[in-house]
């Protein structure tokens, strides 16, 4: 099991579109993925899962990943997020 903190930057947070892309890359990998904020966790490759969080600009979550690909798909995840959805 691989787990990575991330500040989400980007203007809208982890809605809407930016959540999307989101989703899309996490069904990339065949591991297990969870996003967590605030001691609630739920499916990264769920959109209305991610979306129930409620992530907003300047929010930490936690990324965890478990299974094949674990290393890659928090990686991949971080970046993504990282870039701000290259908006």
């Amino acid at each position: 099991m691989v787990s990575r903190e991330v500040l989400v930057n980007n203007q809208v947070g982890l809605h809407a579109r930016p959540a999307t892309f989101f989703i899309q890359k996490a069904n990339e990998f065949k591991c297990g993925i969870w996003v967590e904020k605030d001691g609630r966790r739920v499916n990264a490759k769920s959109l209305l899962g991610v979306l129930s969080l409620g992530i907003v600009k300047g929010t930490t979550i936690t990324i965890i990943a478990d299974g094949a690909e674990e290393d890659e798909a928090v990686e991949a995840l971080n970046e993504l997020i990282s870039s701000n959805f290259s908006e």
